[in-house]
């Protein structure tokens, strides 16, 4: 099929079509899926390398379920969220076994099209985004940044996590909480100017 056409496809249509020899529809699918993963895994290890391993490899398991994906059980990209997750999970105990301390990565930079100042307070935001998340309960984090830097809804994060809503709702609210309590005080020095921002 033409990649043009396949641009309104839905996921598990594309994977089916993986399955069947189709390069273009696993090309579509890896520019929707790898971006949106390989940032959750981001998120979640605050270590870009092993998140680009993670994301690899969770593509790579999808490569290999295509020619036996059941319909109708699953949603794909909420398939590759969980097998994101248990990836990252894995990593994250295998740290603690190890009890490495993981080196703090610098924000990357912008690309130049905001300003020299604006993107160092964009970075200096996302770095205190990260430290705060980084200080949350693993589950927490896990909701946190699946529901509102992913977008994900509760009943798919419930699927994804292996929970329940109640759960979803549970963790999620906690950790807002906890992040709001993190990011206390520091307003004036991330460059917020009045409570709209």
């Amino acid at each position: 099929m033409a990649r043009d056409t396949l641009a309104e496809v839905p996921d598990e249509t594309l994977l089916v079509l993986y399955a069947n020899g189709d390069a273009d529809a696993a090309r579509l699918l890896m520019d929707r899926l790898l971006p949106r993963v390989l940032g959750y895994a981001a998120r979640l290890l605050s270590d870009r390398t092993e998140a680009e391993d993670v994301a690899q490899e969770a593509m790579l398991r999808l490569w290999r379920v295509a020619p036996d994906w059941r319909s109708g059980e699953a949603q794909v990209a909420t398939w590759v969220y969980r097998v994101t997750t248990n990836l990252c999970t894995d990593r994250l105990r295998g740290r603690m076994r190890r009890r490495a301390t993981p080196l703090d990565d610098a924000p990357e930079v912008a690309d130049g099209a905001a300003g020299a100042e604006a993107g160092l307070i964009a970075a200096d935001r996302m770095a205190a985004l990260q430290h705060a998340l980084d200080s949350l309960p693993e589950r927490q984090r896990q909701a946190v940044v699946l529901r509102h830097i992913e977008g994900l809804t509760n009943p798919q994060i419930a699927e994804v996590m292996d929970i329940g809503i109640e759960a979803v709702e549970s963790l999620t609210a906690r950790g807002k909480r906890a992040l709001a309590a993190a990011l206390t005080g520091q307003r004036a020095g991330l460059s917020y100017t009045d409570e709209s921002d």
